[in-house]
């Protein structure tokens, strides 16, 4: 069979475009396609960035000190207060650790360390059997 390069590797026709893999067209599925080249990438009719074309604002400064989103470190509030263990009759304070479904947040949201988060947990559940805090809060 002399025809090999007309065929495809399943025995099909070779299939016609810009995808067919030798070299005459762009090898990757988003290279410029029938559209064209994107605007406002190399070489595109963006200009400098954006659309409005050169007249409008520059590229962004720089801020100094990387550019990294570092988020601030949470403090457990109990540490700050000098609390050892959570207090089951205090409903103000346990509320704050509660989502408006009525679970306890977890240690990652709320940013309490793991000693205070187990003693919470506790008073929680205990507030709860006593009444004085909702096991949940209506679905409605």
């Amino acid at each position: 069979m002399a025809d090999n390069q007309d065929r495809a590797p399943f025995g099909g026709p070779r299939p016609e475009g810009p995808f067919r893999g030798d070299g005459d067209g762009p090898r990757s599925r988003f290279g410029a396609g029938a559209q064209g080249p994107r605007p406002g990438g190399p070489g595109g009719a963006g200009g400098a960035g954006g659309p409005g074309g050169e007249g409008g604002r520059g590229p962004r400064p720089r801020r100094p000190g990387g550019g990294r989103y570092v988020p601030r470190r949470k403090v457990c509030a109990f540490c700050i207060d000098n609390i050892g263990e959570v207090d089951y009759k205090d409903i103000a304070r346990l509320r704050r650790h509660l989502s408006e479904r009525g679970k306890i947040e977890p240690r990652r949201k709320a940013g309490t360390c793991a000693k205070h988060q187990r003693s919470l947990t506790v008073a929680i559940k205990r507030a709860r059997h006593v009444a004085l805090l909702p096991f949940t809060t209506s679905a409605r």
